[in-house]
């Protein structure tokens, strides 16, 4: 699914109709461009493997961990993958430990990734349950995979930090203070992050999948 690109050109439209200094900072670098996942347990298995890791870093490894298990990614390969081919493929001890219990989970657990509630934060909440997927990975799954269009991941340190710029704070502000001044930004906060990753220095290795 995803957000289209006339969806987000849109939004970002609205966002700085609400919020003028995102208006200015759309005539400094432009819209940004989409990035669009495909729902499902790969494009989860993603994003545990870029967390604390670069996109660059994260695409390598996600090309070596697709040899070991295939794209598609087979997850009853997954299960039988030993602990020394994930190693091989950039997978740390944590990370396989994750990638293993998603696949369980969908194998034969609770998550049904085609059929995620419909309220954000319900969803939120069912894909925390499984291990290794906190609330960051969650809603950026919510917002690239889905196009779930008011997703505020408010916890990434690069929206915390364009916000605090694009506003003119003169220090990043905290996670709570990021969500509160989102608030006016409904229901566009998924346009806000993603223009807020686009302005981060108009690098696109700042985009978090």
């Amino acid at each position: 699914m995803g957000l289209s690109e006339e969806r987000l050109r849109a939004d970002v439209d609205e966002l700085a109709r609400i919020e003028p200094r995102f208006g200015a900072a759309l005539q400094r670098v432009g819209y940004p461009p989409t990035r669009i996942r495909e729902r499902g347990h790969a494009t989860l298995m993603r994003t545990i493997v870029g967390q604390q890791v670069s996109v660059k870093a994260a695409d390598a490894m996600w090309r070596k961990l697709t040899a070991v298990v295939g794209e598609p990614v087979d997850l009853e390969r997954l299960g039988r993958a030993s602990d020394e081919e994930l190693r091989a493929a950039g997978m740390s001890r944590q990370k396989s430990a994750y990638l293993r219990s998603l696949a369980a989970e969908v194998i034969s657990g609770p998550l049904d990734l085609a059929n995620l509630p419909e309220d954000d934060e319900a969803a939120i909440a069912a894909l925390v349950q499984v291990k290794g997927i906190g609330r960051w990975s969650a809603e950026i799954y919510l917002l690239f995979a889905e196009g779930r269009a008011d997703i505020w991941p408010a916890g990434d340190l690069a929206v915390q930090i364009e916000v605090g710029r694009i506003l003119g704070h003169e220090s990043r502000p905290s996670e709570k203070l990021t969500r509160e001044l989102a608030e006016p930004w409904r229901p566009y906060r998924g346009a806000a992050a993603i223009f807020a990753w686009h302005h981060y220095g108009a690098d696109a290795d700042a985009m978090p999948v």
